[in-house]
C-alpha cells in the first residue's frame, strides 16, 4: 500500500460489487480495502482511518445507517450506494454525515468525481493517446 495514495474503505455484502469498485478506484490513484460485513470494517477503522467510505445501506450485520452513526465522530467523508431506495434514506444519510447518495448502477465518473472532491485529492490526468495528430 502507498501511503501517499488516499485509501477508500467499500463496505457492501456483495463481493462482485466490492471487487468492481476497488478496480475502478484503483485506476484512479486510490488505495482500496474493501469490507463485507460492518463489523470487519469498524474493527480494521479503529486501526487506521480511511479517507474515504463508499457503503451500501442494506447488510446482513450493520446497515449502512449504523454504520453512520458508530463512525460520525471520525467524520470521514462517506458515500453511500444503494440498490433500494426508499423515501426519506437520502435525507437520513446526509443527516447521519453521508456526502452523498448514490443509486445502483452508479456513474462512476460522478463518483470518483465526488470523491476527489470530498477529500480534496485532485483527479487523475486522462491523456488520450488514440487521437491522430493534425496532418501538415
Amino acid at each position: 500500500m502507498d501511503l501517499t495514495r488516499p485509501l477508500i474503505a467499500v463496505l457492501d455484502d456483495e463481493p462482485q460489487f466490492c471487487k468492481a469498485l476497488s478496480r475502478l478506484l484503483k485506476t484512479h490513484a486510490f488505495d482500496v480495502m474493501t469490507y463485507t460485513r460492518g463489523e470487519a470494517f469498524l474493527e480494521h477503522c479503529a486501526l487506521q482511518t480511511p479517507s474515504a467510505l463508499l457503503l451500501d445501506l442494506h447488510m446482513p450485520d450493520l446497515s449502512g445507517f449504523d454504520v453512520l452513526e458508530r463512525i460520525a465522530a471520525q467524520r470521514i467523508p462517506s458515500f453511500v450506494i444503494t440498490g433500494h431506495d426508499e423515501p426519506g434514506n437520502a435525507e437520513r444519510v446526509r443527516a447521519l454525515g453521508a456526502v452523498a447518495y448514490f443509486l445502483k448502477p452508479v456513474n462512476e465518473s460522478q463518483l470518483v468525481e465526488a470523491i476527489c472532491s470530498a477529500i480534496d485529492h485532485p483527479p487523475p490526468v486522462t491523456v488520450i493517446t488514440d487521437n491522430p495528430r493534425p496532418k501538415q
